[in-house]
């Protein structure tokens, strides 16, 4: 039977991280020689945890699909990260950066886990700086901040519009130095098809060499998850084409629950589908919302070059309706805004689903010097695609998926519901609840990895002490490589005429048009039926051309759709069950005269914690109740 405990210290918010360390079972440093620790996933989470935990002592085995960590999805947040340092002395905290991640997440998360997240933000930037990473400085020197969405102080470090490849590049360095040390392990080219446990406890891996199609067997005294979000099921999305929900879901079957799965974000600017064909979206980063205007003609269908349409028939539509926000407010907020007048007959672009983001008024005021040197990249990028240069006229910007805040559920440890399982970074649902703020992506995964995993995971690995190795030739490595090639062959087996690419890009669709940015009770009924048809089409009309034992990029494809059916049924599942609007999650039945969202804390105020229970069997809902004794929760106004 599961019980949840998230395992939250006593005593006053401020203190509670700083006593609790004090309090964990230490391994001396000869012990930890003796125990081995399982790394998946090489973004900014993974990268950060396993330099840490090697740098500690442990052996530390990493793994990662790609050829090489710089490759991780982390390299695109390239906006910023967040940091309570407060250097331009305007008000700012470490509980003013928990206080607008809590209320930008629309009170949807622990109060103990968002308050370490700021504490420890502020290790993390020092950290980057002493790695190098190039962050922006003013005249004195000293580091320098911008803007993000909801949230009234700058506070948001930033390489120009490279943070997170610099970031990535940093993380990758302490990495390649624990590498050289020997204490880390790497493997490249492997994808986790399954998680070992053995007398109930994280012992393992089962992974395939993605250019020789072997399968392997991996032991260790605990496994860390740090393999990002599944924003992809989306088909379109601003992630990174190989992004998938795989190996939480696989951990999930094996016991760990599933937390908020439908609380995904969309982001307000990325830039809009240009034709059919595409594979993925490209994300234009939140940072330019401090410089660049939003707005849409005050005429419907209005044709016109935006140059020649006058500053009186333009609506500032941010700005009009948020006005202590404008431009700034939080992504949900501008994404749901962008949506309605693109939804009234307002929106640009051939296809209607568009508004504009103008720098004019920036560049005449600071110069196109002082714009190139904050976003230069992101213009060139930004032209690159749509061949239009926006230091002459406005970019074109629409709502997308993006991040998700929903994961696999982790107590304060960062520990799933199996024990020596951790979930670290996007993998797990801990820190954002509905909505996420810009720039606390690389804050979190990177304070998980660097500074709050190597501490909790003490506490569990002090009792493995005298746990010999896991050997590979044990019954539960047997059958959980028996069952991974099972499923392998049985994905090749069918032999029908459909792609995997064409049943993802058909599943995306249907869980944007109904599980998306807005949703209600009708569509998201229908979006059931239409997903289960669709994965029944899948199982009988595959194509997987190849053979199993040699790169295969089709059956890697197969295999994460098929996962990506059962993650959309338990979102649609999640979302039907959540009858309220929070965050990013929109049901039209819930919602003010004014449109904006409305929660209802009476019977909401819950993490949703789903278990699985069996193939074809119904999820079983867990409620974790959110308690808030540091904070008023009340409506959230960006006005």
């Amino acid at each position: 039977m599961v019980i949840l405990d998230a395992k939250i210290p006593e005593g006053p918010l401020a203190e509670k991280w700083t006593k609790y360390k004090a309090s964990f079972k230490l391994v001396s440093p000869a012990n930890k020689k003796k125990l081995d620790i399982i790394v998946v996933g090489t973004g900014a989470a993974g990268s950060s945890a396993a330099s840490a935990l090697g740098e500690l002592g442990y052996n530390v085995k990493v793994f990662c699909f790609q050829d090489s960590p710089r490759r991780a999805h982390a390299i695109a947040s390239q906006g910023g990260i967040n940091a309570a340092k407060n250097y331009q002395n305007d008000g700012d905290s470490v509980y003013r950066l928990f206080y607008d991640m809590i209320k930008g997440g629309d009170f949807r998360a622990r109060e103990a886990n968002v308050y370490r997240a700021a504490e420890v933000s502020n290790q993390v930037i020092d950290h980057y700086t002493a790695l190098g990473v190039p962050f922006a400085r003013d005249y004195g020197g000293t580091l320098t901040n911008r803007s993000f969405g909801g949230v009234q102080v700058s506070r948001t470090f930033y390489a120009k519009g490279q943070t997170g490849q610099q970031c990535m590049l940093a993380a990758y360095s302490s990495l390649n130095r624990q590498i050289s040390k020997g204490t880390v392990t790497m493997y490249s080219r492997r994808e986790i098809l399954d998680l070992v446990l053995v007398d109930g406890k994280a012992r393992g891996i089962i992974t395939r060499n993605l250019i020789t199609g072997e399968l392997e067997r991996h032991s260790a005294h605990a496994v860390v998850l740090a393999t990002g979000g599944y924003g992809t099921i989306f088909y379109l999305s601003t992630l990174a084409i190989q992004s998938n929900a795989s190996a939480a879901w696989k951990a999930h079957l094996k016991g760990a629950l599933f937390a908020n799965p439908s609380f995904v974000q969309i982001h307000p600017t990325s830039i809009p589908q240009l034709n059919e064909y595409q594979s993925k979206l490209t994300l234009m980063s939140e940072s330019l919302r401090n410089d660049g205007r939003i707005w849409t003609p005050k005429e419907k269908e209005d044709k016109r070059h935006p140059n020649n349409i006058p500053e009186e028939e333009r609506d500032y539509y941010l700005e009009r309706r948020y006005p202590a926000y404008g431009n700034l407010v939080p992504r949900d907020v501008g994404s749901r805004a962008a949506k309605e007048r693109c939804d009234a007959g307002y929106g640009v672009s051939n296809t209607g689903l568009a508004v504009y983001m103008d720098f004019k008024d920036s560049i005449e005021k600071q110069g196109d010097k002082t714009i190139e040197a904050k976003y230069g990249n992101l213009f060139k990028l930004y032209e690159t695609i749509t061949g239009i240069n926006p230091y002459k006229e406005p970019m074109q910007i629409y709502p997308s998926a993006h991040y998700t805040m929903g994961g696999l559920w982790v107590d304060y440890n960062l520990m799933t519901t199996i024990p020596g399982l951790y979930a670290i970074g996007e993998a797990n649902f801990s820190d954002h609840g509905a909505n996420r703020l810009g720039a606390a992506s690389l804050m979190q995964c990177s304070g998980d990895g660097y500074f709050i995993i190597p501490f909790t995971i003490s506490d569990y690995m002090a009792d493995q002490i005298k746990t010999p190795r896991t050997p590979t030739d044990l019954k539960e490595f047997d059958e959980a490589e028996k069952n991974v090639r099972e499923r392998l062959e049985k994905l090749m087996s069918i032999n029908g005429k459909q792609t995997p690419t064409s049943f993802h890009k058909r599943l995306g669709k249907i869980m944007w048009d109904y599980c998306g940015m807005v949703r209600n009770e009708e569509d998201l009924r229908k979006a059931k039926e239409l997903v289960k048809e669709l994965k029944h089409e899948f199982w009988t009309d595959l194509k997987a051309a190849g053979g199993i034992n040699e790169l295969n990029k089709e059956l890697e494809k197969a295999g994460r759709v098929a996962d990506f059916f059962d993650v959309a049924d338990l979102m649609i599942t999640d979302a039907l069950n959540r009858k309220e609007s929070c965050g990013a999650h929109f049901r039209e039945e819930s919602q003010t005269s004014e449109g904006e969202a409305l929660r209802n804390d009476k019977e909401y105020s819950y993490v949703a914690a789903w278990e699985f229970v069996g193939e074809d069997q119904p999820h079983k809902l867990h409620k974790e109740k959110l308690e808030f004794k540091e904070v008023e929760v009340k409506v959230r106004s960006y006005k």
